[in-house]
């Protein structure tokens, strides 16, 4: 059977990311799979806007057609992740935080009704059955600290939607010398290479 799988890159280095190509080690050791690929430095997910809102609140029999379409383009980034059996990201740390490409992503992904709801005891993921391997590059080191504002985001988001196998690699401290480097992508293709 089929492994499905949705490959989210979300470095502005393209096919310079360190974080892409550490992604792609891992694709290239997956057996029968299907590989989507969403590089969002070359289509970026537009940033949300009041129009894109209003479309999406606007009930079905309601929506005009250009709000149709946009909450198609929403529906359709919803569809890749719900059809997907992991969904691989590769996001570098910007800043002590995610990239804008990556929240851009989210924001089409939480959508009220659609990926979670909200009951009395709180909103609830709706998108089951989905685990993710969230592959992270950082030039100095931010794992488990007060000032990593990118991962426990990730997953706090990811939960939010109901997803709540996550798999994060780190590769820390790429900007402190080649040595470092050298020894912090090795150790992060074992640890892929052990998924």
């Amino acid at each position: 059977m089929s492994h499905k799988i949705l490959a989210v890159y979300a470095s502005a280095l393209g096919d310079h990311s360190t974080s892409r190509s550490l992604a792609k080690h891992w694709l290239s050791r997956q057996a029968a799979t299907e590989v989507t690929e969403l590089d969002l430095s070359l289509n970026p997910v537009p940033h949300l806007s009041g129009e894109m809102v209003s479309a999406f609140f606007t009930p079905e029999e309601q929506k005009s057609a250009a709000q149709k379409a946009l909450t198609e383009y929403s529906n359709n980034l919803i569809e890749q992740v719900k059809n997907a059996d992991t969904v691989l990201i590769a996001a570098p740390m910007y800043n002590f935080g995610s990239p804008s490409t990556l929240k851009a992503w989210f924001d089409h992904l939480a959508r009220a009704g659609v990926t979670f709801t909200y009951t009395e005891n709180g909103p609830e993921g709706l998108i089951r059955d989905t685990k993710v391997v969230l592959v992270t590059t950082s030039g100095g080191f931010y794992k488990d600290s007060v000032i990593d504002f990118h991962v426990p985001y990730i997953k706090h988001f990811l939960a939010f939607i109901g997803i709540d196998y996550v798999t994060v690699i780190y590769a820390e401290g790429l900007n402190m010398g080649d040595d470092h480097k050298e020894t912090a992508l090795t150790q992060a293709k074992v640890a892929l290479e052990a998924i």
